[in-house]
């Protein structure tokens, strides 16, 4: 008899066979002892509200709010025709069955991914089949050969696995209940004539809509002041100088510049006494392992024309080589279980380092910690060694596999000098100079990073030694508004649901992430982050983030006030993190849902203002011009000026958001497409290069041959 091992993807299943010697076959592999199988993620979705009712194929505002009395899954429906089932998923599907109705297959094995939804993309599939069958489930944290061996022989009843079970499904009703309703009511009270657009309402879309919100209000709200310090330059008698900043009571920043100015003049020309030094050696640790936050926020801010999204697609592909751990984990220390595997696998990596003789295998608790592990371990490179990495996969690798290492590199040491001076013979003064230095003894990890510490050097002296004051200037700063997010930064909030932690309180901030409060998952806030991009809520500008015209109106007029609350929202992930503990009932988290639907879509329907101000600027009616691609009629849409008949295959538009011409300050309106479909180019005057420069040029939109795309052409005008 065999077992039937059902894997998410066809990569992951190609790693089980090739630990378990099975060969391949038409849409599975076959062994002596398993069957290995595929889904391609979920195979599944939920019924459409149309499913059950066929009236709510029509959206009438009076049907709403609509809670199904339970919850059915069908066939996931083809991206193009959404009345028919995915073809694909449907030959893979028949082939799961098939190889689950064997006579020899005696069990299952499920061997998705260890998380909540790698649990359900499983279960959905095992319910839907309904086969008779023992279920077992194979836990693991990577896909290498002797962890599919261990894993193997360490099955757990897939029983064992309901509470999971009920966060996934939980989450994924909820979502459905929220989604549906409320994307559906909030688009119907909106809609206006032909220019009604979808209004994508979610449960974790609108609260991180909100940070980047706030964000954008602070900047728009901040109000330019300016402070004054009174720096000095001193000199020894060995002639070395160096700088030092007026202090009164620990502050050096002053409102006035008259009073700095007047002590200027006092102190011009006298001598000051080293009257305090202190030396302070500073241990500086490697930063702490890559969860995924972390790791698509390392990314995205190091490299250009990155994202998360991206981030995790790439994580995720390096982990179905075998060549990382899990990517989607919260965690940033090892389960102190690993410590036998974490120590293989730095003696094999750091043979291809040039620092290996100074790394040093130790277990200390910013490593190895079980107390600060949920599901998953932080991410660490496997013992396999890369072979044929693409450059994105370069990119993610080498910094998952050198925060690594680092951790047995030696601590960095620094040595921070602060000099207290104080000006003589020149009357009483309420403050005195500090100057501050920073030598690095010790590189340590820093030389693995590629870290340049930045050095303040001081001169030798020492205390009571005298110095002379050879320049005093006042210098003008001002305050500047904070910075755009970034999605590191958005990342980050959304991983502590917005609580700001220094670095001192790591241990707070690592158990606050633990504990489920939070925005999302690490699996899901990349997406989230598309899917406001994708909705037309936000937009990107190099790698600052900022809430378009329709996000901004939305947040400030959608009357369900609690979906933009972190609080709110991070008790429901609390929630289902609890379930996963058995704290809570899936039943409780649903039957609290339901009743937050009901009364939000009553809100949304007594709302007076929202539906003519959440709103955009109104489509021009009728077609801007011809397509040169098939002489239809080009229109207007909410993204593009695209041909009429691109139902029909003809893929001619031209996206409002065109890189190339957001990129030199311009916008495609309108205007710009109608004279470019009419004359075959359109001039621009003052569009600015990326290096500042100012040009004209006419623009003619063409169609590549070789790729069939169209692309721009500039004829520069003098």
């Amino acid at each position: 008899m065999k077992k039937l091992i059902l894997a998410e993807k066809p990569s992951v299943a190609k790693n089980i066979a090739d630990a378990t010697d099975a060969v391949r076959k038409n849409g599975y592999f076959e062994g002596q002892d398993y069957i290995i199988t595929w889904a391609f993620g979920h195979l599944l979705q939920l019924y459409d509200a149309k499913d059950y009712d066929p009236e709510m194929k029509s959206w009438k505002i009076e049907k709403f709010p609509y809670i199904p009395g339970e919850f059915h899954y069908k066939l996931k429906t083809d991206g193009k025709h959404k009345d028919q089932p995915d073809a694909g998923v449907v030959r893979q599907m028949n082939i799961i069955k098939s190889l689950a109705m064997r006579q020899d297959v005696e069990s299952i094995i499920s061997a998705t991914d260890d998380d909540r939804e790698g649990q359900i993309i499983a279960d959905e599939i095992l319910n839907y089949l309904q086969a008779g069958k023992p279920v077992e489930r194979i836990l693991l944290n990577e896909w290498t050969a002797a962890e599919v061996q261990r894993g193997l022989g360490s099955l757990k009843p897939n029983e064992e696995m309901q509470p999971l079970q009920d966060a996934g499904f939980g989450r994924q009703i909820a979502d459905w209940l929220i989604g549906i309703n409320l994307t559906s009511v909030a688009t119907l009270k909106c809609r206006s004539g032909k220019n009604s657009r979808l209004l994508n309402i979610g449960r974790v879309l609108m609260p991180t809509l909100k940070i980047i919100y706030d964000r954008d209000k602070e900047i728009r709200d901040f109000k330019v002041t300016k402070y004054y310090k009174l720096k000095g330059i001193f000199e020894t008698d060995a002639k070395k100088r160096f700088e030092g900043i007026y202090y009164v009571k620990k502050n050096e920043k002053f409102d006035s510049s008259e009073e700095l100015e007047k002590i200027r003049r006092q102190i011009e020309g006298h001598s000051a006494e080293i009257t305090d030094k202190k030396v302070t050696r500073k241990k500086e640790y490697a930063p702490y392992l890559f969860n995924l936050s972390n790791l698509q926020g390392f990314i995205t801010s190091k490299y250009k024309g990155w994202t998360s999204d991206r981030v995790l697609k790439t994580a995720q592909d390096l982990y179905e080589k075998k060549l990382i751990t899990y990517p989607r984990t919260a965690s940033v220390v090892l389960d102190e279980s690993l410590v036998g595997k974490a120590r293989k696998v730095m003696e094999i990596h750091q043979q291809t380092s040039p620092y290996q003789e100074q790394m040093k295998f130790h277990t200390s608790k910013r490593i190895f910690d079980s107390k600060k592990v949920e599901s998953h371990s932080a991410i660490i490179p496997t013992y396999l060694m890369p072979r044929n990495l693409n450059d994105s996969e370069r990119i993610v690798y080498e910094a998952v596999r050198t925060r690594f290492l680092a951790q047995f590199m030696p601590v960095a040491v620094a040595e921070d000098t602060v000099l207290t001076l104080h000006m003589l013979e020149a009357g009483d003064l309420p403050g005195h100079f500090i100057a501050k230095g920073k030598i690095q003894l010790e590189p340590g990890w820093k030389l693995l990073e590629g870290i340049d510490a930045k050095e303040v050097l001081l001169p030798e002296v020492n205390k009571g030694d005298m110095v002379t004051l050879v320049k005093a200037e006042v210098n003008e700063v001002e305050r500047k508004p904070p910075k755009p997010h970034t999605e590191k930064t958005l990342l980050r909030v959304m991983e502590t649901c917005g609580r700001k932690y220094e670095e001192k309180d790591d241990q707070e901030m690592m158990m606050a992430i633990l504990s489920g409060f939070s925005i999302g998952t690490p699996a899901t806030r990349a997406e989230t982050i598309k899917k406001l991009k994708d909705a037309g809520y936000i937009q990107a500008k190099g790698k600052s983030l900022s809430c378009t015209e329709l996000g901004t109106k939305l947040v400030e007029t959608f009357p369900v006030r609690e979906l933009f609350d972190l609080e709110y929202t991070g008790r429901l992930e609390k929630t289902l993190s609890d379930i996963e503990k058995k704290k809570h009932t899936k039943k409780e988290f649903l039957d609290f849902v339901t009743e937050f639907v009901k009364t939000s879509v009553e809100e949304i329907k007594k709302a007076k203002n929202f539906g003519t101000s959440a709103g955009t600027t109104p489509l021009h009616e009728g077609p801007v011009g011809k397509c040169p691609e098939c002489g239809a009629d080009v229109i207007e849409t909410e993204k593009a000026f695209g041909c009429s008949r691109w139902r029909e295959g003809c893929k001619f538009a031209i996206w409002k958001n065109d890189s190339l011409i957001t990129s030199l300050g311009k916008k495609v309106s309108y205007e710009m497409v109608k004279i470019l479909l009419e004359h075959g180019k359109v001039g621009f005057r003052g569009c600015v290069s990326k290096k500042g420069n100012k040009f004209s040029a006419y623009f003619f939109y063409e169609k590549d041959e070789k790729t069939g795309r169209y692309r721009w052409r500039l004829e520069f005008i003098d």
